[in-house]
């Protein structure tokens, strides 16, 4: 039978060896402990996948819509020189998605591929966007075709909408013979001013096909304030333009 002196040893000494080991194990841990992060390859904390999800900007492929493309299409602006767009949908409320990258094919009224090329387009919140490019050059050939792909998934991410609060307050469209141009007049109803904003226009005939499409860049608008944004085309639409679309877009 253990005495009564040796079971007082055996006790303090339990008690030394476990406050020896947890003076070793807190700096240990405390050193060698990396915090869960949105970044590192593995899913933990509240993420419901690899990095995405619960406290993550960036959203799981589970918890949004994929954009819908709805159309792509031509419009010859000079001799050999055409625009090229791509009119995309983003279904999501408050998630967006920025540099998103593409590919667009063309090819001629007998299926022969005249050209290719890439790009990236932004989708933000809840709106729609054009992948364009302007004045593509195609020689003597003439496009009938344009085939558009995305090249890579987009990196959606929780964004709230920043032009909430920009309107379009008029749309001054003209046309002679020869030429077209609009000017679109935006207001900045926020108490914060916009910063640098792509903006892209649709040209719509009265059966709602689209037959212009352009781009231009204002640098900002101030909190309060109005900007006005020029478009020109080098060619006439034939009196066919019933309708107008703006798609602004923040650059992030």
């Amino acid at each position: 039978m253990i005495s009564w002196s040796k079971r007082r040893k055996f006790f303090y000494g339990t008690i030394l060896i476990a406050a020896i080991v947890f003076l070793i194990a807190i700096p240990v841990w405390k050193i060698t402990y990396t915090p869960p992060s949105c970044f590192d390859g593995i899913q933990n904390g509240t993420e419901t996948g690899i990095d995405c999800g619960g406290s993550c900007q960036k959203l799981c492929p589970s918890a949004f819509f994929s954009p819908v493309v709805d159309w792509s299409r031509s419009e010859q602006v000079a001799n050999g020189l055409y625009n090229i767009a791509t009119y995309i949908e983003n279904p999501n409320v408050d998630v967006g998605a920025t540099g998103v990258p593409f590919k667009v094919q063309l090819y001629d009224n007998i299926g022969v591929p005249i050209l290719e090329y890439t790009g990236t387009v932004d989708l933000p919140p809840h709106r729609n966007a054009l992948a364009f490019k302007g004045a593509v050059r195609v020689d003597n050939r003439k496009p009938t075709k344009v085939l558009f792909q995305f090249t890579g998934e987009p990196n959606w991410r929780k964004q709230s909408d920043k032009l909430a609060k920009l309107f379009v307050t008029d749309k001054r469209y003209e046309e002679d013979e020869n030429s077209s141009s609009l000017i679109v007049t935006f207001e900045n109803r926020d108490v914060l001013p916009v910063g640098k904003i792509d903006v892209y226009v649709v040209l719509y005939d009265k059966d709602s096909n689209a037959i212009g499409f352009s781009r231009t860049v204002l640098d900002g608008i101030g909190a309060g304030g109005t900007a006005k944004a020029p478009f020109t085309w080098p060619v006439s639409h034939d009196d066919k333009v019933v309708s107008i679309e703006v798609l602004p877009v923040a650059k992030y």
